[in-house]
C-alpha cells in the first residue's frame, strides 16, 4: 500500500517530529521507541510500512520544514545529527506543504483544500491519503443548525460567514476529497452530525480526539486502580504546565476549556462519578516543547482512613505525541483499506476523549486495539 498522510500544522513541533522521526524509521536511523505498533504483541502486517508512506501538509506559516526542524534539535526535542542525515528527505516533504487556502465562502475553502489533497495523491499515485489534524486547539464553536444536517451545512457553507470551526472545514474537506481523518486534538473535528453523515456517504473511517501523551494517559492507568480496589477518590487535582505553540494557543480562555474539559472525562468515565478537583493549564513560555503535570489525590481507604497520592509527569510532548501520530495515520489507512467505515472507537486507547460509547480504562482500551488490529490482519492478510 502506498499511502499519504497530509499533515494540518504541518510546520507544527508535532507535525515535524513526526515527519523526521517515520523519515529516520524508514532509514533505519532510529528505533521505533515509544511507537504502539511496535509491540511484539501486536499484529500490524495490514498496515502500510514507513517506507510506504508520504507526506505533505497545509500551515499558515511558510518557515521551510528544515528550518523547524533545527530548532527542535537545537532544544533538545530530535537528535541533530537526525535533521543533518535527513536534509534532502526533508526538502522533498517541504516540496508537499502548502500554505492553508482561504476563500470567499467555506465552500470555496473546503474545494481548495480539497484539491490541494487530490493533487498531492495523484502526484505521488498514492492508494489512499489520511488526513491528521495536529494544529493548535481551538476553543469549542457554538451550536449552528447547519450542523446537524448535511444538505442544511452544504448550504450554508456557499453563503459568506463561518459555519464550521477549521478543524471541522478540514474533516469536511478530507471526506470531500475520498480521505480518511484523524483528529489528535480537542478541536471538534468530524464529532458534527453532519459530518458523520458525509463520511458515512463516502465510506470513510475516521477517529480522535486528543491524543492521550501524558496526564491522561496515567489517570487512565490510575483511576481504574482505585475503582478495581473498592477505593472512594474525594477529590483529583492537577497543574500543567506548557510552553511552546500549544501552550500559547491555550492562553485562550476558550481553547483552554476545551482542553481540560477532555482530559477530565476519564475520571467520571472510569470511577463512575466525578471526584472534587479539576485540571488547570498554564502557559510557560521558557520551557518550550516540555511540559509539566503534577497531580493530588485525595481518597479513603477502609473505616473512612483519609489518603493521598501525588504524581509529577515531565515530558516533551512533541517527542510523546509523534509516535501516536504515526500509529494512527497507519492504522486509519489500514482501517480504509478493509472498507472500515464511521468512528473508529477501537483506537480509543490513544485518545482522552474518544469517539463512541467505550471504556475509558487504559487495559480495556489496550486489548480492544489489540483484538482489532488481529481482525485487520486476518480480513486483508497483510497489507505490505
Amino acid at each position: 500500500m502506498r499511502a499519504g498522510i497530509w499533515l494540518i500544522g504541518a510546520r507544527g513541533s508535532v507535525a515535524t517530529t513526526s515527519v523526521v522521526g517515520a523519515l529516520a524509521l524508514r532509514a533505519g536511523l532510529a528505533d521505533p521507541v515509544g511507537c504502539v505498533t511496535a509491540h511484539p504483541a501486536l499484529d500490524v502486517s495490514a498496515l502500510p510500512g514507513y517506507g510506504d508512506l508520504v507526506f505533505g501538509g497545509h500551515d499558515v506559516t511558510q518557515d521551510p520544514l528544515t528550518k523547524k526542524a533545527e530548532q527542535l534539535a537545537a532544544a533538545g526535542i530530535v537528535p541533530a545529527r537526525l535533521v543533518q542525515a535527513l536534509e534532502q528527505d526533508l526538502d522533498e516533504v517541504e516540496a508537499n506543504l502548502r500554505h492553508a487556502p482561504a476563500g470567499a465562502t467555506q465552500a470555496e475553502a473546503a474545494a481548495l483544500i480539497s484539491a490541494d489533497i487530490k493533487a498531492f495523491a495523484a502526484r505521488h499515485r498514492l492508494d489512499r491519503v489520511v488526513v491528521v489534524n495536529v494544529s493548535s486547539t481551538e476553543p469549542a464553536p457554538p451550536r449552528h443548525p447547519a450542523h446537524a444536517d448535511l444538505g442544511t451545512l452544504a448550504a450554508a457553507m456557499a453563503a459568506p460567514g463561518t459555519v464550521l470551526p477549521p478543524s471541522s472545514l478540514y474533516a469536511y474537506a478530507a471526506f470531500d476529497a475520498g480521505c480518511s481523518y484523524v483528529d489528535f486534538t480537542p478541536s471538534t473535528g468530524a464529532r458534527l452530525p453532519a459530518l458523520a453523515d458525509l463520511a458515512a456517504e463516502r465510506g470513510l473511517p475516521y477517529a480522535g480526539h486528543d491524543g492521550k501523551t501524558g496526564e491522561t494517559l496515567l489517570k487512565s492507568v490510575l483511576a481504574p486502580m482505585f475503582a478495581m480496589r473498592n477505593l472512594a477518590v474525594r477529590s483529583w487535582s492537577g497543574i500543567n504546565l506548557l510552553g511552546g505553540g500549544d501552550g500559547a494557543s491555550l492562553t485562550d480562555p476558550r481553547a483552554n476549556a476545551a482542553k481540560t474539559a477532555s482530559k477530565q472525562r476519564v475520571l467520571h468515565e472510569t470511577l463512575g462519578y466525578a471526584p472534587d478537583g479539576d485540571t488547570r493549564i498554564d502557559y510557560v513560555a521558557d520551557i518550550g516543547d516540555f511540559k509539566t503535570a503534577w497531580d493530588l489525590i485525595t481518597f479513603d481507604g477502609f473505616l473512612g482512613t483519609g489518603m493521598c497520592m501525588q504524581f509529577t509527569w515531565q515530558g516533551c510532548d512533541s517527542a510523546l505525541a509523534a509516535p501516536l501520530v504515526l500509529d494512527l495515520a497507519r492504522i486509519t489507512l489500514a482501517a480504509h483499506a478493509a472498507g472500515d467505515t464511521g468512528p473508529l472507537a477501537p483506537l480509543a486507547y490513544f485518545f482522552k476523549d474518544p469517539l463512541g460509547d467505550v471504556d475509558h480504562a487504559l487495559h480495556a482500551q489496550w486489548e480492544a486495539l489489540r483484538t482489532y488490529l488481529a481482525g485487520l490482519a486476518a480480513e486483508t492478510g497483510g497489507g505490505r
